[in-house]
């Protein structure tokens, strides 16, 4: 069985953890009433706040700029105020979630958790503490559900399949490009590779 964290950080290079900080994310468990899955905090100490293939964007909870609990509560506000009576049933997303409701930020609703400059959002779906999964919008109203890790969802993003519904692949050849984002408004983005990885 594949070690999914492992294989996307083998990708993503050496950790950096330069904000990496506990108390950070005990405040934002307590603040939303849930807590984020593991694989996901290691992720986002190890390189966030961070874009990874010019698309994916990722926040962390201990930045003032690009934060993860800024971020999800903006996300989750836009987000409950969509009506969701009026959609065609293709474009449901309680039909493929199988729920009655549909709501955001809530205990056994959805988490904004990672975007894209695509439009896309991915949400984890935290019913359980320990059965989480991950539910994507692709920035046109399409859903698809992925009934995996973070850390599979962005392994599988990093490697090229269709992780935002059907022929959404962002898949670039070579080492993954990383940008670490500005944390200033003098700061530029800083540009670097992964390792090679034969691809």
């Amino acid at each position: 069985m594949t070690d999914y964290l492992a294989a996307a950080m083998a990708m993503l290079g050496p950790a950096q953890n330069r904000y990496a900080n506990p108390a950070a994310w005990d405040r934002l468990h307590a603040e939303l009433d849930i807590r984020m899955p593991t694989d996901y905090q290691t992720l986002v100490d190890a390189y966030a706040p961070i874009q990874l293939n010019g698309h994916l964007y990722l926040h962390h909870p201990a930045t003032e700029r690009w934060n993860l609990g800024q971020d999800i509560r903006d996300t989750v506000l836009a987000w409950s105020e969509v009506s969701w009576d009026d959609l065609d049933p293709d474009e449901d997303p309680r039909l493929l979630c199988g729920l009655t409701e549909l709501s955001f930020g809530t205990r056994n609703g959805l988490w904004p958790i990672a975007g894209t400059d695509r439009g896309e959002t991915i949400f984890l779906v935290a019913e359980h503490e320990t059965a989480h999964w991950l539910l994507v919008e692709d920035g046109e109203g399409g859903w698809e559900r992925y009934d995996m890790s973070f850390a599979e969802w962005l392994y599988r993003y990093l490697i090229g399949e269709d992780m935002a519904g059907p022929n959404s692949s962002a898949f670039y050849p070579g080492p993954v490009q990383l940008r670490r984002l500005p944390m200033t408004a003098d700061e530029r983005p800083e540009p670097w590779s992964g390792p090679d990885r034969g691809m």
